[in-house]
């Protein structure tokens, strides 16, 4: 019968885990490495027994003591965990925009702000109503002032509610009237939550025609429009705004160096080039 290893070989094992790749539970990592003083696997795996009562005991009260008096191993692996999720979403990202490229970047009709013709392509997906968007907009609104190369590419997803969907139709029904970006500016820094009658307000500053503004909210290409985002959104399974795409990568959120992430991800393009875009 295997005999109890000791704590060096225990602690040893603990440490060597603290650095390994995460994947499956403590206590299966460490039938794996408990046997730290050499390179042998652990007897009882060999002899296909399971640790006796003591033997297991023993081994939790040396775990249990040793995470005691270690307890930032709770934060490495919290962070280590969070590292591999974060290159696993990233490697989602990368694939589910090369599946969805043309829709993403080169659908003629979408809507765009910045330069159409511009050398790099910024995807968002974004809420009249969402707090973070309305955040991020003056990043990015900052960003096409002083880079007059970059092509915004705007997906409407209205999914807070009912008032964002209906601030949405009054944005890309003035569209039809060449007033999109003024209407969806004004929505994104009011103050108020968005909804018809505040759209409606806003879109009339501009000095569209109301009643083809109203008329076109409920036409065809408002609706189809819509549509279309909201099956690309699913196709991504973005299900958060604001959500942005720049090449093949993706910032999901608005951060607080969002101008920061912006510029730089748009020099990296510019240098590299995009295999996607």
């Amino acid at each position: 019968m295997p005999n109890v290893p000791t704590p060096s070989q225990v602690m040893s094992g603990l440490r060597r885990y603290r650095r390994a790749t995460l994947g499956g539970s403590l206590a299966l990592a460490l039938t794996g490495v408990i046997w730290l003083g050499g390179t042998q696997p652990a007897p009882a795996q060999q002899a296909g027994q399971p640790f006796s009562a003591e033997q297991t005991q023993a081994i939790q009260k040396i775990i249990k003591d040793y995470l005691i008096a270690n307890p930032e191993v709770f934060l490495e692996i919290q962070q280590a965990l969070e590292s591999r999720m974060e290159a696993q979403q990233a490697e989602k990202a990368k694939v589910a925009i090369k599946d969805n490229a043309a829709d993403l970047y080169r659908r003629a009709d979408a809507p765009t702000a910045g330069n159409p013709k511009g050398d790099v392509t910024i995807v968002e997906f974004f809420d009249y109503n969402c707090g973070y968007c309305k955040r991020g907009f003056s990043e990015l609104a900052k960003l096409l002032d002083k880079d007059s190369k970059v092509k915004l590419v705007l997906k409407e997803l209205p999914i807070l509610s009912k008032g964002s969907e209906e601030a949405a139709k009054v944005a890309l029904a003035a569209r039809l009237q060449g007033k999109y970006w003024e209407v969806h500016r004004a929505l994104l820094e009011s103050r108020v939550q968005a909804n018809e009658a505040v759209a409606l307000k806003l879109a009339e500053k501009t000095g569209v025609d109301m009643a083809r503004l109203k008329r076109d909210m409920e036409g065809p290409e408002v609706k189809a429009e819509l549509a279309k985002s909201r099956e690309i959104a699913q196709k991504m399974g973005i299900q958060g705004t604001p959500h942005f795409l720049i090449g093949d990568k993706a910032i999901p959120g608005a951060p607080d160096n969002l101008f920061e992430t912006l510029t730089a991800m748009v020099a990296d393009v510019r240098k590299n080039g995009c295999t996607v875009c």
